[in-house]
């Protein structure tokens, strides 16, 4: 029986360095109810970016086979995210006279487009402009300004830039499995929407991503993005170390961290041992469950202390009372929120996907978190749904280049 395709389906399709993963959602009664999931494992990507387009692209149809058989539906379109070490965010501020005394949606756009009239090099994209708050008169705090009175309307916004190339050759990997992109999102900002509550937005956070190549950082305050960062540190480089370390195969060092691994020496026991594969043999070895944690321990403190360096380099340490929420695959480690915890000075929790329905006990893992982000992305944007990044078009590079005044106007 041939699969029919829905209109209300949304699907994220998290294109990372060690996994490609496509998760399907349906829109049911305003939830989101998630009906299909796909992965295979990544080769064309390294930190992010795209190495190698056909490996790539393989990885991809895998991924959305798979999704596809169990949705039972067939897929056209996706919100492809984007990550890397290329990316850079930072904040911009604009204003404007307010023409009639009474902010109108056209003055929004005029402000936005103030804030948004900066120098950007033409090697790179705007990917996201994101308001922060809107001032009229010195009265701050405001979310929504439209209908207001005033005299002076006033904006700040986080944009976030990204490698033209960088993001070309994600729509090119995507065109190229018979897919229409909707739209390129940041990957800490789709699972930014997947594990964090309004109130922990709030009250200020700081989210890590921690990926295979790259851990993406979010921080969170007073209900917005205020900062943006990204680490060209992650899973991969635990692995590696551990199969220097240990002597062993790279997959057989995965699977060792996964199942075995731990972020906190002093959790260990002494007397606990583990087997190891060799190289070059059949032969397997037994080792100390503590000589594991001794070469995780190191690279993942490294890693919460860059982190901490661009949180503090943010000036939100002081804004952030929820603490942190550590996601991705690599945070599933035994004793990840243990040593964040003893880094960063506050609160760590690790986050999954949650407020979402239909396969639960699947997707409420915090590997699947950037891809069911991306789902819930999609859903706040079903109103305005468009295919910015069709296979059919010949000329990605001016879409790319046009997004962002594309994205204003769909925005207001």
């Amino acid at each position: 029986m041939a699969r029919k395709t829905k209109s209300n389906m949304i699907v994220g399709l998290d294109i990372g360095t060690t996994k490609i993963c496509a998760v399907v959602g349906e829109v049911v009664e305003e939830r989101i109810e998630i009906v299909g999931v796909g992965t295979h494992p990544s080769t064309g990507l390294r930190k992010g970016v795209v190495i190698n387009i056909e490996s790539t692209v393989t990885s991809i149809k895998k991924a959305i086979e798979e999704a596809e058989m169990m949705a039972g539906c067939n897929i056209n379109a996706v919100y492809a995210g984007i990550a890397g070490g290329h990316i850079r965010g930072f904040n911009s501020h604009g204003i404007i006279a307010i023409k009639t005394r009474e902010v109108t949606k056209s003055d929004v756009k005029r402000v936005i487009d103030a804030a948004s009239a900066i120098s950007i090099p033409m090697e790179r994209e705007v990917i996201h402009i994101l308001p922060q708050e809107f001032i009229i008169d010195d009265q701050d705090g405001i979310n929504d300004p439209v209908g207001m009175s005033g005299v002076r309307l006033e904006t700040k916004v986080h944009i976030v830039t990204g490698a033209v190339t960088s993001a070309q050759n994600i729509i090119k990997c995507v065109n190229r499995t018979g897919l229409d992109v909707n739209d390129i999102v940041l990957e800490q900002l789709a699972s930014s929407k997947a594990v964090l509550s309004s109130d922990e937005k709030e009250l200020g956070v700081v989210l890590l991503d921690i990926g295979g190549g790259t851990t993406d950082i979010a921080i969170f305050s007073g209900g917005s993005i205020k900062y943006t960062a990204v680490i060209a540190l992650g899973g991969n480089h635990v692995t590696n170390d551990v199969a220097f370390g240990l002597r062993t195969p790279i997959a057989a060092a995965e699977m060792i961290k996964v199942k075995h691994g731990c972020s906190l020496t002093s959790m260990v026991g002494r007397d606990e041992t583990i087997e190891v594969a060799s190289i070059g043999t059949k032969k397997s070895k037994m080792v100390p469950r503590r000589l594991l944690a001794e070469i995780i321990e190191p690279r993942m403190q490294e890693i919460f202390s860059l982190a901490n360096r661009e949180v503090l380099k943010s000036g939100y340490e002081d804004l952030v009372a929820s603490g942190v929420v550590v996601t991705g695959g690599s945070s599933m480690v035994e004793g990840v929120p243990e040593l964040a915890e003893q880094i960063f000075d506050m609160s760590v929790r690790r986050g999954s996907p949650h407020n979402i329905g239909g396969l639960i006990e699947i997707v409420n893992n915090p590997m699947y978190a950037t891809g069911v982000g991306l789902v819930i992305y999609g859903c706040e944007n079903l109103g305005s749904r468009k295919k910015r990044f069709s296979r059919l078009d010949n000329n990605i590079f001016a879409k790319v280049t046009q997004r962002m005044k594309q994205w204003i106007k769909e925005f207001f």
